[in-house]
């Protein structure tokens, strides 16, 4: 029997953090239990009236968040609140695959201008890898807003 994957990223702001990975992956957000959302309608806004009246303290509505695939094809991922930092190189990043069927320049050109968009939405461009036949096609490595890595591939 096969299992599917959640991905969970720490956060110091999970609403946040979640608003920059949605407009990356082009994910989103779920509806509150047994809610259904009317056509248009925002789902954080749902979520923050699901939360108030669930009762939940102010200052724990920003917990947590999630997105989904909007195709139910790939991974759900959790942003939960943590109070520390990150402190270390992640051990595990995700790689968002924009430019696949591209190769050589075209590629590298496709990424960055990716680069620039995803930099105006709060991310660090830290390092761009060349193609190196017949291992690597290239690749840009980022940062989201709280400074995990991912590559742009």
């Amino acid at each position: 029997m096969s299992a599917t994957v959640q991905i969970t990223i720490d956060a110091h702001d999970p609403r946040a953090l979640s608003l920059f990975w949605r407009e990356v992956l082009g994910y989103v957000h779920p509806a509150p239990p047994g809610v259904e959302l009317a056509a248009g309608e925002d789902p954080l806004a749902a979520w923050d009236a699901f939360l108030e009246r669930s009762g939940v303290p102010e200052e724990q509505r920003n917990s947590a968040s999630a997105l989904e695939d909007p195709d139910g094809t790939g991974p759900r991922l959790f942003f939960q609140r943590v109070p520390e930092g990150k402190v270390a190189k992640n051990r595990m990043h995700l790689d968002v695959r924009t430019a696949t069927a591209l190769r050589g320049e075209e590629r590298m050109a496709a990424l960055e201008a990716r680069c620039a968009e995803l930099v105006a939405l709060g991310a660090t461009r830290r390092e761009r890898h060349e193609p190196e036949a017949p291992t690597s096609i290239g690749f840009l490595v980022m940062q989201d807003p709280e400074g995990n890595e991912f590559c742009l591939d």
